[in-house]
């Protein structure tokens, strides 16, 4: 069902306030960060430049009290609370992942939380979603049909999904405006299918956490001032799946995020050969960068050697708008597929 135009001038009113939430919070960040030395160095670029670390933390804080914001309107306004338990349940989760990922950016890059450390804290924060029982325990099967999964889907796949989401989301990173990027154009799409097949609370979600990111995304396209950091990734990549989960659209939302699979293939690779990967580039004084290997362990190292083999160089940039290509080309192919699957 569409929303109404009540419901778009809430959910507009909540974007906006979302936005403009982050862009402050992130501005007044960058001055803060550098005054306590919570830096870090742009990996990318010759010279050396300390940048801002984990500014995602904001994007969450922004986004969450946006999803707030709707739900007041709607309580106080139009005494109207239909999907405000799930609203309710993701603004937590999202303030949960964020806060992890921010813990792990304080305590240091590569020093931080040890893998399995990182699952065992992380187990938790799916509970929010899981005590609501969000999403659909019916699923349809290849041949089979539908099955009904009972308690298995929210006790289990769900968790699974969400923890899953919020570590894949953080393997393809480390270039100026790629995790934004990919998260503008998750949330885009995700809003676009949200409002064509008239899924709430999916469309709502989707449209406020946009807006924040936008509002991020000004200070941390190339050249960035700030850093999203963990507090992004785990944040973001959390709060995808459960926009998913909720919305009952596992499809589509796997179809979307083909690039990491794909990342998880080219990151066991690596580990079969020996290799556990960095994204980062091989960087040359005149700013141009180099695959880091001989082999491709990642996307952005493919986006290097294809830049080359086209243009003779790589820059940053180039490789971040490459992958965001990719990921444009991966969602119109989404939309369009996605009645035939």
């Amino acid at each position: 069902m569409l929303p109404t135009w009540t419901e778009i001038f809430y959910v507009a009113l909540a974007s906006i306030i979302s936005f403009m939430l982050s862009l402050h919070l992130v501005r007044w960040w960058i001055h803060k960060a550098h005054e306590i030395g919570l830096t870090g160095k742009d990996m990318n670029k010759p010279e050396e430049i300390q940048i801002p670390e984990s500014g995602g933390i904001w994007v969450g804080a922004a986004a969450s009290f946006g999803l707030l914001v709707f739900i007041a309107l709607q309580i106080y306004l139009s005494k109207y609370n239909e999907y405000n338990l799930e609203l309710m349940a993701l603004a937590l989760m999202l303030f949960m992942s964020s806060f992890l990922g921010f813990l792990d950016d304080i305590l240091g890059w590569k020093k931080g939380l040890k893998p399995w450390s990182k699952i065992i804290y992380m187990a938790p924060l799916a509970l929010p979603i899981v005590v609501i029982k969000a999403g659909y325990s019916i699923i349809t099967l290849p041949i089979i049909g539908p099955v009904n999964l009972g308690l298995l889907y929210p006790l289990v796949l769900v968790p699974i999904g969400i923890l899953g989401a919020a570590n894949a989301f953080n393997m393809l990173a480390g270039y100026n405006g790629l995790e934004a990027g990919q998260g503008i154009l998750l949330m885009l799409f995700t809003l676009i299918y949200s409002w064509v097949k008239g899924l709430h609370p999916s469309l709502e979600a989707s449209a406020i956490m946009l807006a924040a990111i936008l509002g991020f995304m000004i200070y941390n396209w190339y050249p960035a001032k700030v850093f999203p950091g963990n507090s992004f990734t785990h944040g973001l990549g959390a709060y995808y799946a459960a926009i998913v989960i909720m919305g009952n659209f596992e499809k589509f939302g796997i179809m979307l995020f083909t690039l990491y699979f794909i990342e998880l293939a080219l990151f066991l690779r690596g580990l079969k050969d020996g290799v556990y990967k960095e994204n980062f580039g091989k960087v040359q004084p005149d700013g141009t960068i180099l695959p880091p290997y001989e082999k491709v362990y990642s996307l952005t190292h493919l986006a290097i050697k294809v830049l080359i083999k086209l243009r003779g160089y790589a820059r940053e940039k180039d490789v971040t708008l490459f992958i965001l290509s990719l990921q444009v080309i991966i969602g119109v192919l989404s939309l369009v597929l996605i009645r035939y699957v």
